[in-house]
């Protein structure tokens, strides 16, 4: 599962994906409208992290929202950014 993780970490638009939810919930819309790509596209994404447990959906209405499934997944992404920040300097 960890391996499984990581992989799915290791693509840029999911990181991207996660890196927004880790400022807040959205929805498919929003987050394909700030990252330039189709709503298809990130609902791709959007299910992968979900079969992971990364992030998961809370309905609002007719509307389905998405957050981090917890803490530790904005634990690994600030420990992946930190890593490279320090390999940049």
């Amino acid at each position: 599962h960890l391996a499984e993780t990581f992989q799915a970490l290791g693509d840029s638009s999911r990181i991207q994906i996660v890196w927004l939810l880790a400022h807040g919930e959205q929805d498919v819309g929003t987050l394909a409208k700030r990252l330039s790509m189709s709503q298809p596209a990130v609902s791709h994404h959007l299910r992968t992290l979900r079969n992971l447990r990364l992030v998961r959906i809370r309905k609002l209405g007719r509307n389905s929202v998405y957050k981090l499934d917890d803490e530790h997944i904005n634990h690994l992404l600030d420990e992946g950014i930190n890593h490279v920040e320090d390999f940049l300097q």
